[in-house]
Parts: structure tokens; C-alpha cells; sequence
């Protein structure tokens, strides 16, 4: 079986710090395994430092960006410049000051008033870059950074919505009563076939969300983030106060970072 672990840092600091060292590890390996660096992000406070620390030195200077793809697992239904946009967050944070070239970066069209349409345009841009079949198996995106929220959704796979049934489309909207709006999401499908799959987890108000998802029995229903079971790797890669979540019976392998 692929590697299943969970880190745990002493800090949400050293959590980005930690998801920066594999998305550098990561983007070596496949830009010389395959010449090119495809990345699925998500939103959130933690991937939102990440971003941050990979406009600076000296990540900015020792990532091969002309050789990177950059994704996103979900978005809103606003458009790029408001104030709750995904893309904005990441442009603000990351993309104003330094980016793979612009037909590298591929942003869900949130502002599409038709979102279903908006998920099959995305579905046909992901194909065309990865140069397979849209309506084929999905293609295994060398790393996929994603969340959990505190109700343990991932993505924009919220508890209790019809994208959790999916299997056959890669992106989808998703109706999200509980919030009152839609969403645009990737799917079970799309991100169990990726190479690697990173969650990254900071806080007391996490532990809770977490048990439930890495307890031995549970459903995805209630659960969301407990459907992400990838091809290749997967890694927790969380702080202390959302590691007093980790439940007994655990199957992951634990190993604490001092740093």
C-alpha cells in the first residue's frame, strides 16, 4: 500500500513550512520524471502562508516555475477579484510575484452563472493539459494540497451533498444548503487518482473533525474528508492542537517534528 502518515509540527508556522519542503520535493521529482509539475490547491489560512513562503526566498529562486501547472480542487461562485475567491487569495498571496507562465495557471471560472457548465469546461482544461481523454479515467495529478473544515469537509465536498456520490465527472457543482450556495468542486474521482495527496490541519478546532476522519469506522456522508484515499501517497500533515484529534486505533503512521 502507498504510504498513509500523519506529521505532526509544533505549530501552524511549521505546518507551511513542512507543505512547502514537499511541494519543493515533489516539483523536482516529476519535472525529471515527466518534465512538468501539476499541482491541484486548495484555499484556506494554511495553504494561504504556504503561498506566501513560496513568494520568498529561497523558494521563489529554486522552484522550476516554467515547468509548473497550477489547478484548483474548488472554488466559490464569485468572481477572481472578490474578496472570497480561491484564485484571489492564491494571486494576492503568491501569483503577483512570481508564476508559471500565464497558460500554465488554470483558475475555475467561478463567475459562470451556469456552474455545472463551468465544471465541464474545467474537466476539458485539465484534460487538455495532462493531453488525455475528458470523458476517460481521471489523470493523477503529481500533488494535491487540501483542507478539512471543521466539519470535516474537504474541498467543496461538504457533508451531506450530492458531489459525495459522484464517480464519474472530475468536477462538479455542488449545492451547498448548509451555506446557502453553490460551489465548484473536484471530486472523489479526480482526487483519489493524484500521485500524492497532502492535508494540511492547524488548530484546537480541528482535533475534533480529524477523529472522526481517521477513526476506524465512519461514513463520508458525515464525514467528507474520509472519501480521500488515494493511488499514491497520502499525508496528515497537521500541529499539535489538531493532533489531540488523532483517535485511538489509528492505521496512519505518526511521526512528531520537533520543528
Amino acid at each position: 500500500m502507498p504510504d498513509r502518515l500523519i506529521e505532526i509540527m509544533p505549530d501552524s508556522e511549521a505546518v507551511a513550512r513542512r507543505a512547502l519542503g514537499l511541494f519543493e520535493k515533489r516539483a523536482g521529482e516529476a519535472v525529471a520524471a515527466r518534465g512538468a509539475f501539476r499541482v491541484l490547491l486548495s484555499g484556506g489560512s494554511t495553504p494561504k502562508r504556504l503561498f506566501q513562503l513560496l513568494a520568498t526566498e529561497p523558494a521563489r529562486g529554486g522552484i522550476p516555475w516554467e515547468s509548473v501547472h497550477l489547478f484548483w480542487g474548488d472554488e466559490r461562485s464569485v468572481p477572481p477579484d472578490h474578496k472570497d475567491s480561491n484564485y484571489r487569495m492564491t494571486r494576492e498571496a503568491l501569483l503577483d510575484t512570481v508564476s508559471p507562465p500565464a497558460n500554465q495557471v488554470h483558475r475555475l471560472h467561478g463567475e459562470n452563472p451556469n456552474l455545472a457548465a463551468a465544471a465541464s469546461d474545467y474537466q476539458r482544461v485539465v484534460a487538455r493539459a495532462f493531453k488525455v481523454d475528458a470523458d476517460g479515467p481521471p489523470p493523477a495529478f503529481d500533488l494535491v494540497f487540501l483542507g478539512m473544515g471543521t466539519d470535516a469537509h474537504t474541498a467543496s465536498l461538504f457533508p451531506g451533498t450530492r458531489a459525495l456520490g459522484e464517480t464519474r465527472s472530475w468536477f462538479v457543482a455542488n449545492e451547498v444548503p448548509q451555506l446557502s450556495t453553490r460551489r465548484l468542486t473536484a471530486t472523489y474521482t479526480l482526487l483519489n487518482a493524484a500521485r500524492a495527496v497532502v492535508f494540511l490541519a492547524a488548530g484546537a478546532d480541528k482535533a475534533d473533525p480529524l477523529s472522526k476522519v481517521l477513526a476506524p469506522a465512519g461514513d463520508i456522508s458525515t464525514a467528507p474528508s474520509r472519501g480521500i484515499d488515494p493511488a499514491g501517497s497520502l499525508t496528515w500533515v497537521i500541529d499539535k492542537a489538531a493532533a489531540a484529534g488523532i483517535p485511538a486505533g489509528c492505521a496512519l503512521g505518526v511521526t512528531e517534528h520537533a520543528g
